[in-house]
This record gives structure tokens, C-alpha cells and sequence, in this order.
């Protein structure tokens, strides 16, 4: 486990961020809106940043959360995750567990949803957890390139002394 001092590390701005945890992209969602709403493109299978996932493993899932939730932190052996949140606003944090990458120890925070419409990849060995902020639920749909497994799951509190993670909000 890495040993963090109490923040958020770096707040990642642009997709393109060399302050990017190893392994982790950002892009912008697609988004087409009308006079009657909007479609939103999550992914495409084999294209983007879903470029490894495939029609037989892919599994789709969302999660809805009320304002102030907090769920926090898992990590995945060989599952990668990318995260796509269509309502609300979310407060992300990773934190990189692997010994062996060059950004271990690292963490990042990014702010997306409704105001900031980005997908997400967060690979194996990334802790990742997020707070839903504002004032509205937030809907996040995932995409991960395996089904479902708990053997692949591993987890630690939200307030973990090693990810020292600070989820309060930053009053600057």
C-alpha cells in the first residue's frame, strides 16, 4: 500500500493530463442534444477507450446515488472499468496500487457528469471511488471488459490512513 499524506493529489483538468495515473484515459462523451433532450454515446466495443472490451465479456451496469454519497474505494485484479456518469455531478478519486507502475502511490481527483461530460478508464490496480456532488442524484453507467467476479474485487474503507484521501470539500 502506498503511504499518502491527507489531500486529493493531483485535480485532472484535460483528458490529455501528463498528471494522469499510469494507465487511467479521459475523454469527452459524445453528446447530441435536440429540441427533445439528448443522446449520450457511452461507447463503442473495440473502438476508444472500450477498445479491449468485447461483445462476450463486456458487462454494462449503473449505479444511482443521492447527493453526498460517498463509495469508496475498490480495485480490481484484472477488471478495467470505464465509467461514464450521465446525470449528476461526481468528485472521483484514484489511487494508484500497483507497485511495479510508475505512478504508484499517485492519486488523482477529477470532477465529470453533467458539467464536464467525460468517460473514464480506470484500469486493474487503480483504487477508485467517488462523491456524488451538488445537489441532484447522479447516474453512473460502467462498462467493464469482465463479468462480474467478487475473487476480482478488493476493497478498502473510504477514509483508508494509506489513501489519506480527503473528501471534504475544498474550501478555496
Amino acid at each position: 500500500m502506498p503511504r499518502c499524506s491527507l489531500g486529493i493529489g493531483e485535480v485532472i483538468v484535460q483528458p490529455a493530463s501528463p498528471q494522469l495515473i499510469e494507465g487511467v484515459k479521459a475523454g469527452p462523451v459524445t453528446l447530441w442534444p435536440d429540441d427533445r433532450g439528448c443522446f449520450l454515446e457511452l461507447a463503442r466495443l473495440g473502438t476508444g477507450l472500450a477498445e479491449g472490451f468485447t461483445s462476450d465479456s463486456t458487462q454494462v451496469s449503473a449505479a444511482c446515488s443521492y447527493p453526498g454519497t460517498v463509495k469508496a474505494f475498490h480495485y480490481h485484479v484484472l477488471q478495467t472499468d470505464l465509467w461514464v456518469p450521465c446525470r449528476g455531478m461526481l468528485q472521483v478519486a484514484l489511487c494508484d496500487l500497483r507497485r511495479d507502475s510508475p505512478s504508484f502511490g499517485r492519486r488523482n481527483t477529477l470532477y465529470i457528469g453533467e458539467l464536464r461530460p467525460w468517460r473514464l478508464l480506470v484500469p486493474p490496480g487503480v483504487a477508485h471511488g467517488y462523491k456524488v456532488i451538488g445537489e441532484s442524484s447522479a447516474v453512473l453507467v460502467y462498462l467493464t471488459d469482465r463479468h462480474y467476479s467478487p475473487a476480482d474485487e478488493g476493497r478498502l474503507p473510504h477514509d483508508s490512513r494509506e489513501i489519506a484521501y480527503d473528501w471534504e470539500t475544498q474550501r478555496k
